[in-house]
């Protein structure tokens, strides 16, 4: 049986208008614990390395086999050798590591990452993760490295919109697309909200751009 969204009993609205994509990855890298092992899914969630001070002892991880990655490389930093999974070129930390991709998925099947922020096309109210295809003909052939990271991580953050262009929500009851995990999400962060993911089901607990409720009532109506 599927579990509900809800409010959290504290839930709040933190600004009158719904976050730009940079201020959502701002957002998530200050959430981010101190001195934790991170990796970072291909797309918007490579934004989050840009805001991540030196003070928050934060190593990034690669899929492709780095360690120690530092901002998206820009003008005469790139180096066109040195990419992240997503072949963006990006810059290296004092102390950056490289290693076999074996390696790098011995690190994230065997629970070595303290936290993982991918993007999803449907996150469940019971923290299903579908983020790999939506079925289409022209869709990527297989999961890839998503699923060892939404299983080997200890935490899962899923950076996403609430809604699809169409309208439709993309946080459901349960979710049509092909499934990455199961019950693996422990937060969504949005442009509208951010939302906790737990046994008790999800609940909204904090807004931008509109109140809780009106934002809770929408969610419902667009399933």
């Amino acid at each position: 049986m599927n579990t509900p969204l809800t409010l959290a009993p504290d839930a709040r609205r933190g600004g009158d208008a719904p976050l730009t994509m940079d201020q959502l990855a701002a957002r998530i890298a200050s959430d981010i614990p101190a001195g934790s092992y991170v990796n970072l899914g291909i797309g918007r969630p490579t934004q989050i390395s840009d805001h991540l001070s030196p003070e928050s002892a934060v190593t990034l991880h690669t899929e492709n086999g780095m360690l120690g990655m530092g901002p998206q490389a820009r003008g005469d930093d790139v180096d066109l050798d040195l990419t992240n999974a997503g072949k963006v070129p990006v810059t290296e930390l004092p102390g950056a590591s490289y290693f076999h991709h074996a390696d790098s998925f011995a690190m994230m099947r065997g629970g070595h990452l303290d936290v993982c922020v991918m993007g999803a096309f449907q996150v469940s109210f019971d923290g299903d993760l579908a983020n790999w295809s939506t079925g289409a003909p022209d869709a990527i052939p297989a999961v890839g490295g998503a699923m060892d990271l939404a299983i080997g991580a200890k935490q899962v953050f899923v950076m996403m919109t609430l809604f699809a262009r169409n309208g439709d929500a993309k946080l459901v009851p349960s979710c049509s697309y092909p499934l990455t995990g199961v019950g693996c999400v422990n937060r969504v962060y949005a442009p509208e909200a951010i939302i906790e993911l737990g046994s008790g089901g999800a609940q909204i607990v904090e807004t931008f751009g509109e109140e809780p409720a009106a934002l809770l009532a929408r969610i419902h109506s667009a399933d």
